[in-house]
């Protein structure tokens, strides 16, 4: 995984933990790491326990996937949001996987096993690494897969973040996977300036994740992995089994709202966040209110 692969809010290098209080019930305190879409599916939980009667006290902005884990595993917190490739890959060391089933089976036994953490219903979001582009080039280029990108990439050019030219899973991954992206040219950007070169026309192809905000309010094209070369990312509340014991009412709390954690879902909460400057809680009270309309 990209080390650089989040989005982390301006706050989150100097900030302190955001800790907000619910008020009556039983105590449960959800945890986040130290960028946009883990604060704002964090504020998702903990408002829908609120809604149920739990007393809440957030713990956000702790920092990596370490850092949360080892806040998980002394009990500081009792759960937080995590992806289940980040876990594969990051906290299991194991290898990559790309069936999303198999790769949560995986990942909750042994988390289960070497942690005493459980997952609950993983979301269909998926936080994976894409390839973005203009629907005008998608349309000039009649690229909608990777594989008919890496034949056009000749006549494109890219838009990326350094360490993806050097990555097994960045760009060599890609051409020794699907053959092929042998770009007209390659320029590097800082990962909040790469969507702006392919806005101002100074690259056709932007490297991507598939829930950024920039997809949303930049109506970005994702190319589809039509042979699945990057693992899935998706995400889910991992719970210490001591407080799912304690509390079981949480995990059919949770598994309720994690359907409507979807692409789109995240890339517009993303966006409100990032591009329209709103509060994250602010952002997740509007979601729980629209998934509670839609059932």
């Amino acid at each position: 995984m990209l080390i650089s692969r989040r989005r982390a809010l301006a706050l989150a290098a100097s900030a302190p933990l955001l800790v907000r209080c619910g008020s009556g019930g039983d105590s449960v305190r959800v945890g986040s790491k130290n960028f946009t879409e883990s604060f704002v599916i964090a504020e998702v939980y903990a408002q829908a326990l609120e809604a149920k009667g739990l007393h809440v006290v957030r713990q956000f902005n702790l920092g990596s996937t370490q850092i949360a884990m080892a806040a998980i595993q002394r009990g500081d917190i009792d759960l937080y949001p995590e992806y289940t490739g980040t876990a594969l890959i990051d906290v299991l060391h194991l290898p990559p996987m790309h069936d999303p089933t198999a790769m949560f089976a995986t990942v909750a036994q042994e988390f289960a096993r070497r942690y005493g953490l459980i997952w609950l219903q993983r979301s269909p979001m998926n936080d994976s690494q894409a390839l973005a582009t203009t629907t005008a080039i998608a349309s000039a280029q009649h690229v909608t897969t990777l594989s008919q990108l890496a034949r056009a990439a000749p006549h494109l050019r890219l838009a990326t973040i350094p360490e993806f030219l050097s990555r097994p899973d960045g760009l060599p991954g890609l051409k020794k996977f699907y053959g092929g992206f042998e770009f007209a040219d390659v320029r590097t950007y800082d990962i909040a300036l790469k969507y702006e070169a392919l806005m101002t026309g100074k690259a056709d192809v932007a490297t991507a994740f598939t829930t950024d905000g920039a997809i949303a309010s930049d109506k970005l094209v994702v190319v589809r992995d039509d042979r699945h070369f990057w693992p899935p990312y998706n995400v889910a509340p991992v719970v210490r089994k001591a407080t799912l014991d304690r509390l079981p009412q949480i995990r059919a709390t949770l598994d309720a709202i994690a359907p409507a954690l979807t692409d789109v879902a995240a890339q517009s909460m993303n966006a409100a966040v990032e591009s329209q400057h709103r509060d994250p809680a602010d952002v997740a009270a509007a979601f729980l209110k629209s998934a509670s309309g839609a059932k």
